[in-house]
Order: structure tokens, then C-alpha cells, then sequence
């Protein structure tokens, strides 16, 4: 198995966004959900498209497909992730680089997971971005060909553990690493980004 990719997920200042690039995420995700604590627009994260050593993934909730292109196309965004109850027929419109939250919640729906990962990277949360952990024993009997992304309540603590037990290609963390909703700490995201790669030796 190797390393999953690291996103570091509701980032709002530009210095934390430098920070998770250089501490090593592959990824690093802007939430485009009004009234949600990390909520950023367009506009105010144009600063995005200059980013460089990481790639940037836009996260929506049941928006509309305009929408989604008119951000994308604005902060020349690498992935769109979807948080919400799209359509799934939305998947071909957008076309590749896309993460796909599925909800776990008391086991996992591998046929869905299996028909997504087709399409896209579906990523195993507990709820809609809420940081909410689920046992993820629930994922140790999954199909040898599934592949997916983790999510929900990881920390620098714990996400070694995920790693070993889920086996995913990426983990995504947000409260995770911070010191208030939207404010990211360079060393908790330092320390998850290691533990998430150490755990595969």
C-alpha cells in the first residue's frame, strides 16, 4: 500500500494555505457552502489561483451546475467535491477530478462506492463535513477493488490508525487542524500530514 494523499480541507488565509503546501499536503480544499464556518467565495480566495505545490479542490453543496463551472473555471480550481444530494448523472458533466462524499452511517453501501469509483473518488464521511469520526471496523471487509477517500473527525492523534484499518488513497481533515473554524496551525498540520504518510511503511 502506499501513503494517501493529504488534503487539508476549509482553508480561508493564504499563509495557511502556504503553511499546508509546506507541510506537505497534496491537496488543499476551499468550501463554497454559505453559512458554513469555513465558507469562502470566489472572490475572496482569487488568491488561490497563484498557489502553487499542491492542487486546489472546490467544495460544494446541492449548487447548481453553473455554479460549480463559474468557480471552477474562476480559481482555475484541479477538483471539484461534491458534499450535497447532486444527481450523479452531474459526475459526467463535470468530468474528471472529482471527489464524491458518500455518508456512512452504520455501514458502508460498497455498490455505490464500487458504480462512483468508476466515475470519480468517493470519500467516506459520517456526515456533511460535520468532523464527526465513525468506526471505521465498518471498513475492513471492504472489496479488495475499492478505492476511496476518508473523512470525518481525523486528527494528527488519530489518523494513523485510520490509515492502517481503512487502507484509503486520501485522507481529508479541516477541524482537525485548527485553532478556530477557518484558522489552520502549522504545526497540527505539519504533524497530521506526517502521521498520515508514516503510517505505510
Amino acid at each position: 500500500m502506499t501513503a494517501p494523499l493529504v488534503k487539508v480541507c476549509g482553508l480561508t488565509r493564504p499563509a495557511d494555505a502556504e503553511a499546508a503546501v509546506a507541510a506537505g499536503a497534496d491537496l488543499v480544499g476551499f468550501v463554497f457552502v454559505p453559512g458554513t464556518p469555513r465558507a469562502v467565495t470566489a472572490e475572496a480566495v482569487r488568491w488561490a489561483r497563484s498557489l502553487s505545490g499542491a492542487e486546489t479542490v472546490g467544495v460544494f453543496r446541492d449548487c447548481g451546475l453553473d455554479e460549480i463551472l463559474a468557480v471552477r473555471r474562476a480559481l482555475h480550481l484541479d477538483w471539484v467535491q461534491l458534499h450535497g444530494a447532486e444527481p450523479d448523472e452531474m459526475l459526467q458533466e463535470l468530468g474528471n477530478n472529482i471527489i464524491r462524499c458518500v455518508s456512512v452511517t452504520g455501514g458502508v453501501d460498497w455498490e455505490r462506492v464500487l458504480r462512483l469509483g468508476e466515475r470519480c473518488l468517493p470519500l467516506l464521511d459520517a456526515g456533511a463535513g460535520g468532523g464527526v469520526p465513525f468506526d471505521w471496523a465498518v471498513l475492513r471487509n471492504r472489496p479488495a477493488q475499492a478505492r476511496f477517500g476518508l473523512a470525518g473527525g481525523l486528527t494528527p492523534e488519530n489518523v494513523a490508525e485510520a490509515v492502517a484499518v481503512a487502507r484509503p488513497m486520501l485522507v481529508d481533515v479541516s477541524s482537525g487542524v485548527e485553532q478556530a473554524p477557518g484558522l489552520k496551525d502549522r504545526e497540527l498540520m505539519a504533524a497530521f500530514v506526517a502521521a498520515a504518510k508514516g503510517a505505510v511503511r
